[in-house]
């Protein structure tokens, strides 16, 4: 059912914009959230955002049967090999990562989480995941790829790269979607 409120001043005030306004309203909420349960996250393990975003990373490297290198670390942060460094230092010195020489190519170091960040991982996040994962059951195959290929575009135009072509982004490109000339006073 639509909304009666008014759409937000640089949007336009015709039924997509207020559609389309609803549901930013409605993932600046989920974001925030989001944002606020990241937060008690890093309190409750004396993290930062990168510190938690490592132990993230190497979790689903490790479950995937892949190895993670500090390099591959620094790529997916954006952070320089130094940086990644002091952060793995960290991290290695309070138990949740350990380092280790590559089994066959000994100029590489492996990065692997330990059964401590398992365990607080699942202890700190293992109920919010299972909260999320039944909000998301009873979706249909159809449902789940509209979600899906909207998140898609949302990530596409937040970020305005493409992940498939790294150009501008092609997801966003719309025909119907134009950028409104009128603006209404907030």
């Amino acid at each position: 059912m639509e909304s009666a409120s008014p759409a937000p001043y640089w949007y336009g005030s015709d039924t997509d914009d207020r559609r389309g306004s609803r549901v930013m309203r409605s993932l600046r909420s989920y974001r925030s959230a989001e944002m606020a349960m990241r937060r008690r996250a890093q309190d409750s393990m004396s993290m930062g955002e990168n510190e938690l975003r490592v132990l993230r990373f190497l979790t689903r490297t490790a479950a995937s049967g892949s190895d993670a290198t500090p390099a591959d670390l620094a790529r997916h942060l954006g952070l320089s090999t130094a940086s990644i460094t002091a952060l793995l230092d960290r991290l290695e010195r309070s138990g949740h990562v350990r380092r280790e020489r590559h089994p066959t190519d000994r100029r590489k170091i492996l990065v692997h989480g330990t059964e401590q960040t398992e365990d607080e991982m699942r202890d700190t996040l293992g109920d919010m995941h299972v909260r999320m994962m039944r909000a998301t059951r009873g979706m249909s195959e159809a449902e789940a790829d509209i979600v899906t290929a909207f998140l898609d575009r949302m990530r596409c135009a937040v970020d305005g790269v493409c992940v498939a072509t790294r150009e501008l982004c092609c997801l966003t490109a719309h025909p119907a979607i134009t950028t409104p000339t009128t603006h209404t006073a907030a």
